[in-house]
C-alpha cells in the first residue's frame, strides 16, 4: 500500500510541471546451442533454439524528480527446448517481490512467449540526497567477477547475461555528508512481504574508499566491507570485499571475501585478476533446495575460486575477451569464456561467444557440457 501511494503522489506531482521525455527501444537476440543445465543429462545433451528480449525504456523527468518504466517481451522458439526440464526451471524464476510483474508464458507451435515488467521506479535528486521508490536494482559490492556483499542484486558471470538480474521492491535513500563520503538505507519488501534491510556507509580514508555494509532480513544477516583504491604507482588498481554470513533458514555461519586487481596496459589491453574464498561448502543439492534463499548466490562448491579476464579492442569496430574461472575444489575444473564482438555502428552490435565447462563428471564444472551462442543487438 505505501508503494502505490507514494509511486502516486510522485506522479501527480510530475503532472504539475513541464516534463523532460526520453524513449528508448532495444533488442537481443541469441541463437544458442546450449548444453543441458542439468548435471544428471549425459554430456551430450544440448539444445538448439533462439532467445529474443525487445525491451522498452521510457523515463519522464521534471526538475528533481524522475520516473523510469522498462518492459520486456520475451520469445523462446524452439520446441526441444521449451518442452524440456531445464525450460521448467525458468519458468521458476520470478522476482522476490509480493506480486507478479509477468504475464503468463503463452506457447504457440515451436515456442514460448511472455512480456514483463523489468523496472519501475521514481525518484527525487537535490543536492546531497537522492530517495528512489520502486522496482529497482540496488548495487552492492566492488568486485568484477563475484560480489559477495551483494544480497540484493549480485553478478552472475556464470550466466548468459551477468549483469541480468531481477529487480527489487525497494525504498533506497542515499546522502553524502560530503564530497568523499556517502551513506546509504535500504528497505525492500519480499515475495512472503516480508522484510529486507540494509545500511551502508563509504568514506576515503587516506589511499582508499572503504565502506561497511550490514544486510537483514528473517533469513540472513551480513556484516561486510568494501574496498579499493590505487597499487601504489603501479597503475593498478586493488579492491576487496567480504562479509560474516548468518544464514538462519540454513543454520550456518560462515564468511567469504575477494581480492582483486585490475590493470590498463598502453595498447588497450584490460587485464583482471579476482580471487574468492568462502569458509563453507554447499552442495548442488543444497544449492538448489535454497534457490529462493537471500543467500543463494553465495552458496558455493569450494573453498577457494580464482577468475581472471582480458578484453582488447583491435580498433574502432573489433573486440575481443576472454573470462578464465578456475575451481579448486578436491576435482578442479574450469569455466571459460571466450567472446567476438562487432561494431557495425552506433545501434548494431554482434557477437560470438562460447561457455565452456571443463573437468571431471564429479567436479563442479565439469558436470556441464559446454554452450555456444551468436548475439545481435540493436538499439534506437
Amino acid at each position: 500500500m505505501w508503494f502505490r501511494s507514494s509511486l502516486l503522489f510522485i506522479l501527480l506531482s510530475l503532472s504539475a510541471w513541464a516534463v523532460a521525455h526520453k524513449f528508448t527501444i532495444e533488442n537481443s537476440n541469441f541463437t544458442l546451442d546450449q548444453a543441458s543445465a542439468l548435471p544428471t543429462d549425459s554430456d551430450d545433451t544440448s539444445y538448439l533454439y533462439n532467445y529474443n528480449r525487445l525491451r522498452v525504456k521510457d523515463t519522464l523527468s521534471s526538475g528533481n524528480y524522475y520516473i523510469t518504466a522498462i518492459g520486456d517481451i520475451v520469445n523462446y522458439f524452439g520446441l526441444e527446448f521449451t518442452e524440456s526440464p531445464n525450460f521448467t526451471y525458468i519458468e521458476l524464476l520470478k522476482p522476490d517481490i509480493p506480486f507478479e510483474t509477468r504475464t503468463n508464458f503463452q506457447s504457440y507451435d515451436k515456442g514460448v512467449a511472455y512480456a514483463k515488467l523489468h523496472r519501475l521506479y521514481a525518484g527525487y535528486q537535490e543536492g546531497r540526497h537522492t530517495t528512489t521508490l520502486g522496482i529497482q536494482k540496488i548495487t552492492m559490492g566492488v568486485g568484477r567477477i563475484w560480489t559477495p556483499t551483494d544480497l540484493y542484486n549480485p553478478k552472475n558471470s556464470f550466466a548468459l547475461e551477468p549483469d541480468e538480474v531481477f529487480g527489487v521492491l525497494a525504498l533506497n535513500y542515499a546522502y553524502a555528508p560530503s564530497d568523499l563520503s556517502s551513506m546509504r538505507v535500504v528497505v525492500s519488501i519480499k515475495e512472503d512481504k516480508s522484510y529486507k534491510y540494509a545500511l551502508s556507509y563509504k568514506a576515503f580514508l587516506d589511499f582508499a574508499d572503504f565502506a561497511l555494509n550490514f544486510i537483514y532480513s528473517d533469513t540472513i544477516e551480513m556484516y561486510g566491507y568494501e574496498a579499493e583504491g590505487n597499487f601504489f604507482d603501479t597503475g593498478a588498481e586493488w579492491r576487496s570485499e567480504g562479509g560474516y554470513y548468518v544464514s538462519k533458514s540454513l543454520d550456518s555461519e560462515f564468511y567469504q571475501a575477494i581480492l582483486g586487481f585490475d590493470y590498463g596496459f598502453q595498447n588497450g589491453l584490460t587485464w583482471t585478476v579476482e580471487g574468492y574464498y568462502s569458509s563453507e561448502l554447499f552442495s548442488y543439492e543444497e544449492i538448489l533446495a535454497n534457490i529462493k534463499d537471500d543467500i543463494v548466490s553465495n552458496l558455493v562448491q569450494s573453498h577457494f575460486y580464482l577468475g581472471s579476464s582480458l578484453s582488447y579492442s583491435f580498433d574502432l569496430a573489433w573486440s575481443g575477451s576472454v573470462m578464465y574461472i578456475e575451481s579448486f575444489a578436491d576435482e578442479r575444473s574450469r569455466f571459460v569464456v571466450p567472446s567476438l564482438t562487432y561494431t557495425l555502428n552506433d545501434n548494431h552490435i554482434v557477437s560470438l561467444s562460447a561457455m565452456l565447462n571443463d573437468g571431471s563428471q564429479q567436479s563442479e564444472f565439469g558436470a556441464f557440457g559446454s554452450s555456444y551462442f551468436f548475439n545481435w543487438k540493436w538499439s534506437y
